[in-house]
């Protein structure tokens, strides 16, 4: 096993850290709202879409962040003008997009003679290949997302859970569930090194689930998906750095690993209550805008 004391030695480690804390921050708080709004498929569309804008960078020599960021961007307002003009539902919007993105990809990836390296490492991650230039973008839109939650915080959580009376509250709802959706296209982009855009899902969905599972209040389940998307991106570094295993591969598998940890733990911790709370009782409590004061 390679020694851990002298890792952060290496300038390709440091960028590494960075860009992963960086994709766990922000996936974790995206993930709360994600989960609660049920909205986890258009997440996995952008990120499957994400994958022909990659593929169409490396056929063109372009930067592949760059055309992944693009076409993620340009699906987002896709799906948000088909759903609002009901073209089409918005589920099948996204399907369509998913199709499109999976069909692209394979496309240019057989054009450019199949599957390289690279787009290998785009498809399940290589955080220890970020270069500076992917660690400038990932800084940058993870600055611009965090600017945007912290600004519209209180607005994404009353449209979380009651969005008409959001709109009766006068907030422009059509508006900012436009901007979240294209700030959830800059948090696939963002993690795309990190665990590939395959993958990208599950950092979303886990920090967030894995919270939902002991925390009682909103900013509570924020803050402990915060730290968990964190540990889980920590560790996954660091063991797949000591035994040379797929970065992005293991910091899921060690999301999930988290995540059935905080369920056992739950029932457990029902367990010991003892027969007043049944363990079906448990993932069910739902946070009501009553948390809202909470804290």
């Amino acid at each position: 096993m390679i020694d851990l004391t002298s890792i952060f030695d290496y300038a390709f480690f440091q960028r590494a850290f960075i860009g992963g804390i960086c994709a766990a921050m922000l996936c974790s708080v995206m993930g709360v709202f994600i989960v609660l709004r049920r909205a986890s498929l258009i997440g996995e569309g952008i990120a499957h879409l994400s994958f022909g804008g990659i593929a169409l960078g490396l056929f063109m020599s372009i930067y592949p962040l760059y055309t992944a960021l693009f076409l993620s961007l340009l699906g987002t307002v896709v799906i948000s003008y088909l759903s609002r003009k009901k073209v089409v539902y918005t589920e099948t919007a996204i399907g369509l997009l998913i199709s499109f993105g999976l069909a692209l990809g394979a496309i240019l990836a057989s054009l450019s003679g199949g599957f390289s390296v690279d787009l290998f490492g785009y498809l399940f991650g290589s955080i220890l290949t970020i270069s500076q230039t992917d660690l400038d973008l990932i800084l940058l839109l993870t600055a611009v997302a965090g600017v945007f939650l912290f600004v519209f915080y209180k607005e994404l959580m009353a449209l979380t859970f009651d969005e008409q009376g959001a709109r009766l509250a006068g907030i422009p709802v059509r508006w900012l569930d436009f901007l979240f959706n294209l700030l959830m296209a800059m948090t696939v982009v963002v993690s795309i090194k990190i665990v590939g855009s395959l993958l990208v899902t599950a950092l979303l969905i886990a920090p967030a689930a894995s919270a939902i599972q002991f925390s009682r209040s909103f900013k509570g389940t924020t803050y402990s998906a915060f730290v968990l998307g964190v540990l889980a991106v920590t560790f996954g570094l660091l063991f797949s750095f000591a035994y040379a295993l797929p970065s992005g591969g293991t910091i899921v598998m060690v999301s999930l690993c988290i995540f059935v940890g905080s369920i056992v733990a739950k029932r457990v911790l029902v367990w010991a209550k003892g027969p007043q709370e049944a363990p079906e009782t448990i993932c069910t409590h739902v946070i009501e805008p009553s948390d809202f004061g909470k804290g």
